[in-house]
């Protein structure tokens, strides 16, 4: 069974950096096939994509979050990682990592990142 587990930071200053990590166990981020996803909710909205980092390491992006973030990941650690810079109050939210692989859909237990001064 895979499970993925989220950390960072609960609070972030406006237009500093975000950076989470979304711990993977019991199934590998380079699984072929597999895809590695961060997605967040803001309070009262609906979820949103906000990328993915595929098996090979490729990543795409949501057109509207393109420039202001990465996501990367380190193999040996098994872990994949989000990073958003430039942050504004309506970034708070909970953010989730969501990975497909092993013909399964998971999703961890979600972060609550509030963007406050």
């Amino acid at each position: 069974q895979v499970q993925l587990q989220e950390s960072g930071p609960g609070l972030v200053k406006p237009s500093q950096t975000l950076s989470l990590t979304c711990t993977v166990s019991g199934g590998s981020i380079t699984t072929s096939y597999s895809a590695w996803s961060w997605i967040r909710q803001p309070p009262g909205k609906e979820l949103e994509w906000m990328g993915v980092i595929g098996d090979d390491g490729r990543t795409w992006y949501s057109p509207s979050l393109k420039s202001r973030t990465s996501i990367t990941r380190d193999n040996a650690k098994n872990t994949v990682y989000l990073q958003m810079n430039s942050l504004k109050p309506e970034d708070t939210a909970v953010y989730y990592c969501y990975a497909r692989v092993l013909g399964g859909d998971y999703w961890g237990q979600g972060t609550q990142v509030t963007v406050s001064s």
